[in-house]
C-alpha cells in the first residue's frame, strides 16, 4: 500500500497551487487533503487523485472581536475532527501550506506523534505559520531573510527551499503568446495581473491611463472575474477575466509585468526571469506582507515598486513607459529576477518530505 501524506491549507489559490507543484514530485504517494471546504479550493483540486476533507475552521484574530469566541469553538472542533482524520488515514507526514485551516491538523499531528512540515511563501511569516512552527519538525521558507522573524529557538528548524511553482509556467512560448492577441513585433507587451479576484485599484489606474499606454505598448489586462464585465477589446488592448492554459505563453511574451506583490506571483516571475512593476497592498488593507515582499525584490534589483497611496494614472503611466523604453534596465531587472528564482523549489521540498518520512529530520521544538 502506498504511503499516505496529508496536505493541509487552502481557502485561496495562493495556498493551493504551490502545493500542487510539490505533489507532482510525490506521484507515488497517496494524498489526503484537509482544507477549509471553500468552493475555490475544491474547484482547483477537482480531478486530482486525492481524498478531500473539509474541516471547521476559525480565523485567528489579533484584535478584540465577539467572533473570536465563536471561532475558538470552530478551531477546537477542527482540531478534534483532524485527530479523527489522522487516526483514520494513518499518514507518514503532514505538510502544511499555511492559512488558518492548517493549524488544527498540524497541532493534531503533534499530539499523535506524526512528523509535520510547514511552508511559508511570504517574507514575514503569517500568524498561522508562526503557530505551526512550534509544532512542526521543519519550517520551509521562500525568502532567505525570513529567519529574522522567528524566535531564536525556532530558527534551527528553518530550511530555505524557495517557493514551489507550477512546471507548466516554465514552458511558455513568447511567439505563441504574442500571436494570441495579435501583438505587433515592434511593440512591447505590458501584462497586468489583477489575480483571480481582481485588484480594483490597479484596474482603475490602468483603465484611466489606457489611452496613453496604448500609444506606446500593447496592454494585456487580467481584470479578475468581478471587474471584467463590460470591458471590450481595443486597439493594442486585450482584457480578460482570467487566464488559464494560455498563461505560460503570455508570461513568456511579456516585457514587463504590473501586479501586486503576492509571494506566489513574485516567485513565479523570478523563476521566469521577468521584470516587474509592483503595487503592493497597503498596510491598511493587509498585514503588510506584500510591502515587505516588494521591498526585497526591489532591493535585489528585480522589480520597481509604486506605493498605492496617492498613486495617479499619470504617475503609473510615466513609470511604465520609462521602464519599457529602457531595454538595458529591463534586461538588468530580468537578470536579477532570474538570480532570485528557484524553479526547482518543488523538487527540493519533495526531497525534504521524503527525508523527513525516512527519519532524517526530527527536530521537535
Amino acid at each position: 500500500m502506498r504511503e499516505c501524506i496529508v496536505v493541509t491549507g487552502g481557502g485561496t489559490g495562493g495556498h493551493v497551487y504551490p502545493v500542487l507543484a510539490v505533489l507532482d514530485e510525490l506521484s507515488s504517494s497517496r494524498i489526503v487533503w484537509i482544507g477549509s471546504g471553500a468552493q475555490l479550493e475544491r474547484r482547483i483540486l477537482e480531478g486530482r487523485q486525492l481524498r478531500y476533507y473539509g474541516i471547521p475552521t476559525g480565523k485567528l484574530r489579533r484584535y478584540i472581536s465577539l467572533r473570536n469566541v465563536i471561532d475558538i469553538f470552530k478551531i477546537v472542533l477542527g482540531f478534534l475532527v483532524s485527530v479523527v482524520i489522522l487516526l483514520r488515514e494513518k499518514p507518514k507526514l503532514v505538510f502544511s501550506k499555511g492559512g488558518y485551516v492548517s493549524v488544527p491538523p498540524v497541532a493534531a499531528a503533534r499530539l499523535l506523534g506524526i512528523p509535520s512540515l510547514t511552508h511559508e511563501s511570504d517574507l514575514r511569516p503569517g500568524l498561522a505559520t508562526r503557530i505551526n512552527a512550534r509544532f512542526s519538525d521543519r519550517v520551509l521558507v521562500s525568502f532567505p531573510t525570513s529567519a529574522a522573524f522567528f524566535d531564536d529557538h525556532l530558527r534551527q528548524k528553518l530550511i530555505h527551499t524557495g517557493n514551489p511553482i507550477r512546471k507548466e509556467l516554465l514552458n511558455g512560448d513568447p511567439q505563441a503568446g504574442r500571436a494570441l492577441f495579435g501583438c505587433p513585433a515592434n511593440l512591447p507587451l505590458l501584462l497586468v495581473l489583477g489575480g483571480s479576484q481582481g485588484a480594483a485599484s490597479i484596474n482603475r489606474l490602468v483603465l484611466q491611463a489606457l489611452d496613453r499606454l496604448r500609444e506606446s505598448c500593447f496592454v494585456v489586462h487580467q481584470l479578475g472575474s468581478q471587474h471584467y464585465e463590460g470591458r471590450e477589446r481595443q486597439s493594442h488592448y486585450y482584457p480578460a477575466p482570467y487566464f488559464h492554459e494560455e498563461l505560460p505563453d503570455i508570461l513568456a511574451a511579456a516585457d514587463l509585468v504590473l501586479c501586486r506583490a503576492g509571494a506566489n506571483t513574485l516567485w513565479e516571475l523570478a523563476a521566469l526571469g521577468k521584470p516587474s512593476l509592483l503595487v503592493p497592498l497597503s498596510r491598511e488593507a493587509s498585514r503588510g506582507d506584500q510591502i515587505e515582499n516588494a521591498k526585497f525584490f526591489a532591493e535585489a534589483g528585480a522589480a520597481a515598486v509604486l506605493q498605492q497611496e496617492g498613486l495617479t494614472p499619470d504617475a503609473l503611466r510615466e513609470v511604465v513607459l520609462h521602464l519599457l523604453g529602457n531595454a538595458d534596465k529591463l534586461e538588468r531587472m530580468a537578470r536579477r529576477a532570474s538570480q532570485l528564482g528557484r524553479p526547482d523549489a518543488a523538487k527540493r521540498i519533495a526531497e525534504v518530505i521524503t527525508t523527513t518520512i525516512g527519519g532524517g529530520h526530527r527536530n521537535r521544538g
